[in-house]
């Protein structure tokens, strides 16, 4: 069948299944947003190209689904940078279609050119120039292929605008026979050496990482733990990969972990790392984050095997079936010694929290206990307000946590909070940013309000930098420059000029109230909090320290 380029974009991307478009109309593009005009697809206009970027990336991560958002030439194109690489960072699937200036002006300087290709090439898994028109459905299809297939990434189709009114031969793909990873006879026997170390392991302990989430293999991981009875502890990207009312959940490991967590790291005696990159903010000191341990490192990516940390058995395939094998092979186990021991850690480090006054991580352990009966996703921007949550909010599921962890992009949340909302429409999307980031892409509230997309976003205003203080206050004697924000900014009212309905709590009775209230509203909500500059997000451990040795704050 004969269609115009664009035609044959809107069709490929209803053949690969979107429901759902992010993005914002510029010259180069006009000719695909011409035939979205009466396309069976959604499209959500953001207010600025990074928020379309982001938006698609909190649609990938809630859903499972491939994200996508359009762009057109120049300025249009660079503005989803950001956003392209923190989906990069913590691999999410998501498609970019920028516009691009007519092949025959291409490499001429003209209005609105940019080699986004060239740009893109570092932050993106793959990308393309479509150049020939009759190479275009092909390259549409394989941008989707390489985006969803291993370990997933963002891919970035970059289509000239002749390329878009071209005429093109569009035929239905035939149905793609998915064939089943198999392990190969090297891998069966690294499978049958790691379950004996397992066996034999007296201190193991299972690191679940975000690849657990993208690989779904989050019930093989709680199949294998409760087998082997091993103690589960999780990257800030793994939250939800394991459940955190299992009593084998020993918290957040890494830089802002549970002692609880970190300690049983430090003293285990095999580590099986799933779905984990071993990033510095996980391991601390790298050079010896392994002594005494044989380190078990199952990946989707071959390449992250003794990349940052050497393995003593390296697992590179499919996360599932290794773990359904692995699981296959180990003995059940009581591993009563050491489980005395993680219990006398346990009352060692439990918290004793007293007073009144309103914190960062009392508001997130009440927003926790307030939403345990609702169906929430939790985002957050980044900074101190998202160690908080990752620290005590308890999430029980995969793709109820989304952040950006590889990139730590401020202005990530409100963005990805209202793609995470428009993915999962029957679910409460909850933001937590912090003031900081909140001022960066808050004005993608425009865009929730049009949408009547009902997220309720709660607003850490500490009236400044609180990461940034915070690393002044350890590392640079408390000279603090550049981090405070001037108290002029009245963020309920910024709220309000949306159509919003917002308030500023400043005490515990307040904050309770009016979360609650939020989480039974159809409409979008904002909840200003008002705390103490000076709260620090403890425990800390400093860059490069051993994962048991903590920042003195006195």
């Amino acid at each position: 069948m004969k269609m115009t380029g664009a035609r044959a974009i809107v069709e490929c991307l209803l053949e690969q299944g979107v429901d759902t478009l992010f993005g914002f109309p510029g010259g180069t593009i006009l000719p695909l947003y011409d035939a979205l005009q009466n396309a069976p697809l959604r499209h959500i206009l953001t207010v600025h190209e990074q928020g379309a970027a982001h938006a698609a990336d909190g649609y990938a991560r809630a859903s499972g689904k491939v994200g996508v958002c359009i762009a057109t030439s120049g300025p249009g194109a660079t503005n989803l940078v950001t956003g392209l690489a923190a989906a990069f960072m913590d691999s999410v699937p998501v498609i970019a279609i920028t516009g691009q200036v007519p092949t025959t002006l291409i490499g001429r300087d003209a209005f609105q050119e940019v080699d986004i290709t060239g740009i893109t090439m570092p932050i993106t898994k793959h990308n393309f120039q479509v150049k020939n028109p009759a190479k275009l459905v092909e390259m549409l299809r394989q941008a989707f292929r390489i985006a969803r297939s291993g370990r997933p990434g963002p891919v970035l189709i970059d289509i000239p605008r002749d390329v878009q009114t071209a005429v093109v031969e569009f035929e239905a793909a035939a149905t793609p026979v998915r064939m089943p990873w198999q392990p190969s006879s090297h891998t069966d026997r690294l499978l049958k050496e790691a379950a004996g170390v397992i066996r034999s392991a007296q201190k193991p302990v299972v690191i679940v990482g975000g690849g657990v989430i993208t690989g779904e293999a989050h019930q093989e991981v709680q199949q294998l733990a409760e087998k082997s009875r091993i103690p589960v502890v999780s990257t800030l990207m793994g939250l939800g990969a394991f459940p955190a009312s299992h009593r084998q959940f020993l918290g957040l490991t890494g830089m802002h972990g549970h002692k609880l967590a970190n300690n049983v790291v430090h003293a285990a005696d095999v580590i099986i790392a799933v779905g984990s990159r071993f990033s510095d903010r996980v391991t601390g000191n790298r050079a010896s984050y392994a002594d005494n341990k044989v380190v078990i490192h199952i990946d989707v990516d071959p390449a992250e095997i003794d990349k940052n940390v050497a393995a003593g058995i390296g697992l590179a395939g499919e996360i599932r079936l290794l773990l359904q094998r692995l699981t296959d092979c180990v003995p059940g186990s009581d591993r009563d010694d050491w489980w005395l021991d993680i219990d006398r850690w346990r009352q060692e480090y439990k918290e004793n929290v007293t007073g009144e006054e309103l914190t960062g991580s009392w508001v997130m352990k009440r927003t926790a206990e307030l939403a345990q009966n609702s169906d929430c996703t939790f985002v957050t921007d980044v900074g101190q307000h998202q160690m908080w949550a990752a620290q005590h909010l308890k999430i029980e599921k995969p793709r109820e946590w989304l952040t950006s962890g590889g990139l730590g992009a401020m202005g990530f949340g409100l963005p990805a909070a209202l793609g995470a909302q428009a993915a999962v429409p029957h679910k409460r999307v909850v933001l937590i940013a912090g003031d900081g980031g909140f001022k960066m892409t808050g004005g993608e509230l425009y865009t929730v309000s049009c949408y009547d997309l009902p997220v309720t976003v709660i607003v850490i205003h500490n009236q400044g930098l609180g990461m940034i203080r915070q690393l002044q206050h350890v590392f640079f004697d408390r000279h603090y420059c550049a981090c405070v924000l001037p108290d002029k900014m009245d963020f309920a009212l910024y709220a309000r000029a949306f159509g919003i309905e917002a308030n500023t709590v400043c005490t515990r009775e307040e904050f309770s109230e009016t979360f609650a209230t939020s989480l039974q509203a159809t409409k979008p909500q904002v909840i200003v909090v008002k705390i103490s500059g000076k709260q620090l997000v403890q425990p800390m451990i400093a860059p490069g320290a051993a994962l048991n040795e903590y920042v003195d704050f006195t």
